[in-house]
C-alpha cells in the first residue's frame, strides 16, 4: 500500500501564502532563510531588493496598490534592524504586510549562535500588530494562518513571524484554512446622529484622513460633500487619496498644527472627521483642539482614533460604508460656491512650476508616490491627485520609504503609469530601489527635485527659532550617474527650456526612468 506523502513545513506554508492570495515574496535572503527558498512552487516570484528597507517599502506599496497582503522575508536579526525604519511605516500606513524572518536552528539557540536571533519577536515590537516563534516546527503553518488574520483584520497592519532555519523541512500536518469576513460596519443609531449633525448646520465641513482610501470611501466621501454641501478638507499626514482636489467641494489640506487648524476651521458649524484621528499634530500648541461652539463627529475604523477624541461623538466601523449610509441620510441642498484655487507659479525651475508642469503632461489615470517634504505645499496647490487610488506616502515620516513603495505599486496597479515624486535627500535613504525597478520592468517615472539640502528642516527650524541649521547641505548628488550605474536611463534638467521635453520622454516610457530636476 503506498504511503501518503510527506508534508512539510514548507509545503504547508506555501499553501497557506496561496490560500490568502500571495504569489510573491518580497526579500533579500540569507543562509537562515535558504531551506525556505528550496524549490519555490510554479508561479511564485522571488522579488529581490537590495537592502531591506527597500523590501519592506517595495512590499507595502505593492500591498496598498493591490489591495492583497504583502509577504516578506528578512534575514534574521541583522536583517530586521534594516528594515526596522520603513516597518514602522507599515504600521502608521496600515498596510497587511507579513513580515518573516529567519532565525537559527533551534538546537544552536542555548549557545548563542553566530546569526541568532535573541528575543527575536520583541526587536519589531511595538511596531507590528503581532509577533510570534512557534514553540514547535511543526505549528509554523499555524501561526501564518493566525499572522495573515491579524495582519488583515482592520485596522490593518504589519505582523511578524519568526522562523528557525531547521523548522522548514519538518513533517507537520495542514492546518484549517478558514475563510473570514472582517468588514465591520458602523452601529446605525451613531450615523444618523451624525447624518443630524450635518443635516442641522448652515456651513458642515468633512475632515478626511487615510481610512476614507483604506475602506474604498472614495464615491461615498464625494456624495456626501455635494448632499451636504460641505467643503471638504484633508488631515493632516493623511498618507492615501481622498477626494477628488480639483473638485468645486475640495478646500485644502490641514495643517499638523493646533492654532492653525483651530483657525481654517472657525467658519463651519459642524465638522465630522472620517478615517483619521481629531488631529495628528506635528509641534505642541494650546488652545481648543477643534472651533469653539462648532458640532464635531469622527468616523473610524481604528480605534485608537477615537480613543483620544477630545469631545463630540465618535463612531466605530468601516469608514466607507458609514459615509455612504450618511449621505443617504441627508437633504440635498444648494451648493455653496466652489471654494478658491492656487495661482498658477510663474515660469522658472522652481518646485511649483516643475509640479504644474508634471500635471500637464502627466496621464490621466496616472498614480503618485511621494516623498518630497518639502515639496508638500506647492503638490497640493500644483499636482492635485484626481483619481482613486491615484496617491500614497509615508504616514510616519520617515524617509526612504518612496522610491522603492513606487515599484511595489507599479508592481499592484501593471497597467498604470507610475509617478514618484521625490526629494534629493529622500530617494538617497534607499536608491537601491532603482535596481530592483530596472529588474523588474517598473513602469515608474522617477522625478527627483534636487535642492542640494535638507529644505525642509531649514523650513521646521524657524518653529524653534532656529536661524541656522547644520547637517542639511547635501550638494553635488548626480542622480542620472546613479541611476545609469542600476539599468535606469535618467536625464538631468537645470532650464526650463529643457522640461516638457524630458518630462514626455519619462512619462510616455513604458519602464522605469529618472529625471533629475535641478530646482532654485
Amino acid at each position: 500500500m503506498p504511503t501518503a506523502p510527506v508534508l512539510t513545513v514548507r509545503d504547508a506554508a506555501f499553501a497557506v501564502f496561496r490560500h490568502f492570495g500571495v504569489d510573491a515574496l518580497f526579500g533579500n535572503p540569507g543562509s537562515t532563510e535558504l531551506p525556505m527558498l528550496r524549490a519555490l512552487p510554479d508561479g511564485f516570484e522571488y522579488l529581490l531588493g537590495l537592502n531591506e528597507a527597500a523590501v519592506v517599502a517595495m512590499a507595502d506599496g505593492y500591498a496598498q496598490s493591490s489591495g492583497r497582503p504583502a509577504l516578506v522575508n528578512l534575514h534574521s536579526a541583522a536583517g530586521t534592524g534594516n528594515a526596522l525604519g520603513n516597518l514602522y511605516t507599515s504600521f502608521r500606513n496600515n498596510t497587511p504586510l507579513v513580515v518573516t524572518a529567519g532565525q537559527q536552528a533551534r538546537s544552536m539557540l542555548l549557545m548563542d549562535p553566530f546569526l541568532g536571533a535573541e528575543r527575536a519577536t520583541e526587536f519589531p515590537r511595538p511596531y507590528v500588530k503581532w509577533a510570534a516563534e512557534p514553540l514547535r516546527a511543526e505549528d509554523v503553518p499555524a501561526a501564518l494562518v493566525r499572522a495573515f488574520h491579524i495582519a488583515l483584520t482592520p485596522p490593518m497592519g504589519p505582523v511578524f513571524v519568526s522562523v528557525p532555519v531547521d523548522d522548514w523541512d519538518r513533517e507537520c500536518e495542514m492546518p484549517a484554512l478558514p475563510a473570514l469576513s472582517l468588514k465591520t460596519l458602523p452601529d446605525p443609531a451613531g450615523l444618523a446622529r451624525l447624518g443630524m449633525m450635518l443635516d442641522s448646520a448652515s456651513r458642515p465641513a468633512l475632515v478626511l484622513g487615510t481610512g476614507v482610501a483604506r475602506c474604498g470611501g472614495w464615491q461615498a466621501a464625494i456624495d456626501l460633500a455635494e448632499a451636504a454641501g460641505a467643503d471638504v478638507w484633508v488631515a493632516p499626514f493623511a498618507a492615501r487619496e481622498v477626494f477628488p482636489e480639483d473638485h468645486p467641494r475640495f478646500a485644502g489640506f490641514l495643517p499638523a498644527f493646533r492654532d492653525q487648524i483651530v483657525r481654517l476651521l472657525a467658519p463651519y458649524d459642524a465638522l465630522l472627521v472620517a478615517g483619521a484621528p481629531v488631529f495628528t499634530y506635528h509641534a505642541e500648541g494650546d488652545g481648543p483642539y477643534w472651533p469653539e461652539g462648532a458640532a464635531l463627529g469622527a468616523l473610524s475604523e481604528d480605534p485608537q482614533h477615537l480613543s483620544f477624541l477630545p469631545g463630540g461623538l465618535g463612531v466605530l466601523g468601516d469608514v466607507g460604508a458609514g459615509l455612504a449610509s450618511i449621505a443617504g441620510q441627508i437633504k440635498p441642498r444648494p451648493a455653496p460656491p466652489p471654494c478658491p484655487r492656487a495661482p498658477a507659479p510663474l515660469p522658472g525651475m522652481t518646485t511649483p512650476y516643475a509640479l504644474k508642469r508634471i500635471a500637464a503632461l502627466r496621464p490621466a489615470d496616472a498614480m503618485l508616490v511621494e516623498e518630497a517634504p518639502t515639496a508638500r505645499g506647492p503638490m497640493h496647490d500644483h499636482l492635485p491627485v484626481t483619481c482613486q487610488g491615484g496617491f500614497f506616502t509615508c504616514a510616519s515620516g520617515g524617509l526612504g520609504y518612496g522610491l522603492p513603495a513606487a515599484v511595489g505599486v507599479a508592481r499592484g496597479s501593471a497597467n498604470r503609469k507610475v509617478i514618484a515624486l521625490l526629494g534629493d535627500g529622500s530617494a538617497m535613504y534607499t536608491i537601491q530601489g532603482l535596481w530592483s525597478a530596472a529588474e523588474q520592468g517598473a513602469n515608474v517615472s522617477f522625478l527627483i527635485l534636487n535642492n542640494g539640502r535638507y529644505a525642509a528642516l531649514d523650513h521646521f527650524a524657524k518653529v524653534f527659532a532656529m536661524n541656522q541649521m547644520p547637517g542639511t547641505d547635501i550638494r553635488g548628488l548626480d542622480f542620472v550617474s546613479l541611476a545609469g550605474g542600476m539599468g535606469v536611463p535618467a536625464r538631468r534638467v537645470e532650464d526650463t527650456a529643457d522640461l516638457d521635453a524630458a518630462l514626455e520622454w519619462s512619462l510616455s516610457a513604458t519602464g522605469p526612468t529618472l529625471v533629475e530636476l535641478v530646482v532654485e
